[in-house]
This record gives C-alpha cells, sequence and structure tokens, in this order.
C-alpha cells in the first residue's frame, strides 16, 4: 500500500513538473504580443530560468533554502546587473569625446570670426566719411578774435564765404607740425588742380606767448604763400581752441624752453563757417585732397 502512494506521488509530481515545463516551453516558443495576456513573459519571481526547474522536481529538499541551481541564477543575474550597470555608468564613449571636440572648435571659430567681423566694423566706421548735411551739426566751431600774421585784427566773420581749412599748432613744433603744414598746402594745391575749389588754409597758435606776430608771419611763409597764421591774447586762443574742441598743454618746461601738446587735427569749414568734417594724422595728401573734395560735392547736392 505505501509502495503504490509513493508511486503515485513520484507519478504527481512528474505531471506537475511536465505541466510546468511546458507551460514554460510555450511562453518561450510562442510569438511576443505585448497587448494580449496570453503571450505576456513568465513572472521571473516564479520560475527564473529554466535551470531552476529541477527544484520543483525535488521531494527531499525544503523550499526554504535555496537550491544551487537557483543561487546561480542569482550570482549570473547580480553580473548581469553589474555588468549593465558599468556599461551605463562608465566614462564617456570616444563618439561623444570626438563631437565634444568638434562642437568646441566649432564655437571657438566663430567667436573668432564675430570678433574678427567686429573689429572690421569699428575700423570701417572710423574711416568712412559720414555723407549728408547730418555731419555740420557738429558742436565745433564758434566766433574768435585774434591777429593775423600782418597784425590785422580777425574774426571768423573775415572767413565767411570761402572753404576753410584750419590747423592748431605752434612755431616751435620741431617735426608734426610741420610734417600736417606740408600737408595741408600740398592738398589745396591738388584741390584747385584736380577740381577747381580755392581752399583757404589758416594756422592758429597755441602758443601765444613766444608765437609772436611776427614770428608766425616768417613761419606761416616757409609752407605756403596763402597760408594764414593767427596768434592773439592767451584768454583769446584758450577761447577758440574750448570752441573747436583742440586739446593743448605746457610740457617739458626748462625757462623759455618747451614743447605744446596739442591736438593733431584739420577742420573743414563751410563757407558759413560751420563745421563739415575733422581730418586726423593717419590721412595722407592724397586722402586729404579726396576728403576734402567729396565733403564739398556732397555739401552743394544737399544745398541744390
Amino acid at each position: 500500500m505505501s509502495a503504490a502512494v509513493a508511486v503515485l506521488s513520484k507519478t504527481s509530481h512528474l505531471r506537475r513538473a511536465y505541466r510546468v515545463f511546458s507551460t514554460y516551453a510555450a511562453s518561450r516558443l510562442a510569438p511576443q504580443i505585448p497587448d494580449s495576456p496570453l503571450h505576456r513573459p513568465p513572472i521571473q519571481s516564479g520560475f527564473g530560468s529554466f535551470t531552476s526547474l529541477p527544484r520543483f522536481l525535488s521531494t527531499g529538499t525544503s523550499t526554504d533554502s535555496p537550491s544551487k541551481e537557483t543561487t546561480t541564477v542569482s550570482d549570473d543575474k547580480g553580473k548581469q546587473s553589474e555588468q549593465g550597470k558599468s556599461v551605463r555608468g562608465g566614462p564617456i564613449s570616444w563618439l561623444s569625446f570626438l563631437l565634444l571636440i568638434v562642437t568646441g572648435a566649432g564655437v571657438v571659430f566663430y567667436y573668432d570670426q564675430e570678433k574678427k567681423r567686429h573689429i572690421e566694423e569699428i575700423n570701417t566706421a572710423s574711416t568712412v566719411v559720414k555723407q549728408g548735411p547730418s555731419a555740420g551739426k557738429a558742436a565745433i566751431g564758434g566766433p574768435f578774435n585774434l591777429v593775423d600774421d600782418n597784425g590785422k585784427s580777425v574774426t571768423e566773420k573775415d572767413f565767411k564765404g570761402k572753404w576753410t581749412l584750419i590747423y592748431f599748432g605752434f612755431t616751435h613744433c620741431p617735426d608734426i607740425c610741420p610734417d600736417e603744414l606740408i600737408k595741408l598746402a600740398a592738398a589745396i594745391d591738388k584741390i584747385k588742380a584736380k577740381a577747381g575749389l580755392e581752399i583757404v588754409p589758416v594756422f592758429i597758435s597755441v602758443d601765444p606767448e613766444r608765437d609772436t606776430v611776427e614770428q608766425v608771419h616768417d613761419y606761416v611763409k616757409e609752407f605756403h604763400p596763402k597760408l594764414i597764421g593767427l596768434t592773439g591774447d592767451p584768454e583769446e586762443i584758450k577761447k577758440a581752441a574750448r570752441a573747436y574742441r583742440v586739446y593743448y598743454m605746457k610740457t617739458e618746461e626748462e625757462g623759455s624752453d618747451y614743447l605744446v601738446d596739442h591736438s593733431i587735427i584739420m577742420y573743414l569749414m563751410d563757407p558759413n563757417m560751420e563745421f563739415v568734417k575733422f581730418f586726423g594724422k593717419n590721412n595722407d595728401v592724397d586722402a586729404l585732397t579726396d576728403g576734402i573734395i567729396n565733403e564739398i560735392k556732397q555739401y552743394k547736392k544737399a544745398k541744390a
């Protein structure tokens, strides 16, 4: 009787194992359709993998202690989990590193190009001749009361009706003033020959203490016969320089021997003695000539 019961028990276990195996095999071989509950993969906590099936065939071990196969599966899962984690949390790939370098190089190149473009725009804006009557709106110029190199008292009204080019300097200047006055003299002659325009050149001293009428007269005639020299009372010179926004100051003073630091600018004034444009030291004879001619043409065009 006991032998029959044992046989029936083993047979029952074998049938159960067969059903488990059939269910497991069917779930693995059947096509996976996520939306159908009949084809969902078996719950991992119930069976694990096929290597854990002997656990259900065993009759002599307790279900509380995990089998060797189950432990092995758990170890395999742990290794797989650790391996997956190391892949996900590992350092960036070479492709990502290459993309980072390319992106950084692109940003640096773009910044460098934008910087060069910005510098070119600044340089262009500083050299472009402003056109139109709006250039005469600057608050440069004004009344003055000085003495010319012939001893005659003159004001700004004496220059009305003529185009005037004014330069501030001093007769004891060692190099800058002579260079600028030579350029000024050459430019007005070229303007006359090229466009038939008469320009009155004017030199105003910023060193009235040493630049007497006689000193100024001898000085200006060395550069051009039409160059008019102006000097006068120190206070009147200061007023004229302030009106034309001219900076000047004595430097390296040793008794009567000193230099005067001053602005190196030529001012083009229209027939109403209103400011049109200034020309700095960077303009050579040709640039000064063409610049003045263009300004006069634009002025006449705006007045027409």
